[in-house]
């Protein structure tokens, strides 16, 4: 059932710790932008929330891996 060799890793906790600092930054970084965006037209917001809302995604697929594996592909 478990495995004889494994042992526990310190990339979970450092991964989880980073990835909520970085949340953190994103969103900070986010906010900042939103008074401007909100004195454009309503249909000129939707696709830059929408992308905003997206581009975090983009690097978690990779740092998953990495907590996960240890390497970065």
């Amino acid at each position: 059932m478990s495995d004889p060799d494994w042992k526990p890793t310190w990339r979970k906790p450092v991964g989880v710790l980073a990835l909520l600092i970085g949340m953190l930054i994103y969103s900070g970084i986010v906010v900042t932008l939103v008074e401007p965006i909100s004195r454009w037209p309503v249909l000129a917001q939707v696709p830059v929330y929408l992308v905003l809302g997206i581009v975090w995604l983009l690097p978690l697929r990779r740092f998953l891996i990495w907590m996960e594996t240890g390497r970065w592909g």
